[in-house]
């Protein structure tokens, strides 16, 4: 309807100057029924972009990609759109001009045209704006679903008891830690949680407990690398608790069943300093 009014305003002008005639009256009416197609259109496109947005939110996690693939690349059809309607409006403003010079009418009546004009623009400009932040807001909450995601792997489930033990929060890293056990009993790092779990109640010096942690890591993965270093902390554990028997037992177990490992030099001189 704003069209149309447009051009019955145009063609007032130019009934009234006396110098337009009708064929340019019927080019001014055609070009001002396209500029409306068109922005029909952009407003339908819109229409359908917002639906389609709303649609790839309750969207499952592995769709959201291709949600946003898809958003952005009709976002960029109807960026094309728009900007061959702004070409479109700013042909018809130079039309418009050619015609008031014609009818030669004050320019008020010019340059309430032209506001008109600017106000489509700027309602189109808006509606795009309005499309890029719900782009962003999606965006932004597929980075978060996915980093949710993230911190129930193993390995992140793992890294977070390292973390904690080395900033000496021992009650959270054994948190973790067990966390991890429960979950991947059969992770190719399961022995080293046992490890680290053993650390923890070292460090806290809880001897009997890391005791029992360390014997976990010998008789459930003899053949992993942490085996020997945990060998050698339930020794000494076994000497914090002044049981030297047992110290001296589990340092000759070590060095007779892992001669090769580098624990095995400071279980040796562990060995000398109890005789």
């Amino acid at each position: 309807m704003q069209g149309v009014k447009i051009g019955l305003l145009a063609a007032g002008l130019l009934l009234a100057g006396g110098c337009a005639t009708r064929g340019d009256l019927d080019s001014l009416q055609q070009d001002l029924e396209e500029m409306k197609g068109r922005t029909l259109k952009v407003e339908k496109e819109l229409g359908g972009v917002r639906s389609e947005a709303r649609e790839g939110l309750e969207s499952n996690l592995k769709g959201f990609q291709k949600d946003i693939d898809s958003l952005r690349k009709m976002t960029a059809d109807l960026q094309a759109a728009v900007d061959a309607s702004k070409v479109d409006l700013q042909v018809m403003g130079g039309k418009v001009d050619d015609f008031a010079l014609q009818a030669k009418k004050p320019a008020d009546d010019l340059t309430l045209l032209r506001e008109d004009v600017d106000r489509k623009n700027t309602g189109v400009e808006k509606r795009l704006e309005k499309i890029e932040k719900n782009l962003e807001e999606l965006q932004k909450n597929v980075t978060e679903l996915r980093s949710r995601e993230a911190e129930k792997t193993p390995d992140a489930i793992y890294q977070k008891g390292i973390d904690a033990y080395k900033a000496g929060d021992f009650a959270k890293s054994r948190e973790q830690l067990s966390r991890f056990i429960e979950l991947f009993p059969k992770h190719e790092l399961t022995a080293n949680a046992h490890y680290w779990l053993g650390e923890t109640y070292y460090s806290e010096k809880i001897y009997d407990q890391a005791i029992l942690e360390f014997e976990k890591v010998v008789k459930e993965f003899p053949a992993k690398g942490k085996a020997p270093a945990a060998l050698l902390k339930q020794a000494m554990a076994f000497k914090e608790l002044d049981d030297a028997k047992s110290a001296r037992f589990v340092y000759k177990k070590l060095i007779e069943n892992y001669p090769l490992a580098d624990e095995v030099k400071v279980a040796k001189e562990k060995l000398k300093e109890l005789k």
